[in-house]
């Protein structure tokens, strides 16, 4: 993937020294360091939101288990019968 984005921020020469100590024990680049944790740490944020919305979708769905209810049990299997026959009526076909 072409990386045409560039970002930047201050941070102690320590912490810099020590990143770039680090990505080179590595054999990465710090931008190859820094791509990775952001990645990780995206995919983790995307994780625990996508496991939320699970949860909350669950629960409303949970409301109407069993409410909708049908007086034909077999409609599914008769679809295309059903609905032959509600166009002959229509168009008279």
């Amino acid at each position: 993937m072409a990386k045409t984005e560039v970002y930047s921020w201050r941070l102690s020469p320590e912490r810099k020294a020590a990143l770039e100590a680090k990505a080179r024990a590595a054999g990465k680049t710090v931008a190859q360091v820094l791509d990775s944790l952001a990645e990780d740490w995206l995919a983790a944020r995307s994780t625990e939101e996508d496991e939320a919305e699970q949860r909350r979708l669950h629960a409303t769905a949970a409301k109407f288990v069993g409410a909708i209810s049908g007086g034909d049990p077999y409609r599914s299997e008769n679809v295309s019968t059903l609905v032959r026959h509600a166009l002959r009526r229509k168009y008279g076909r």
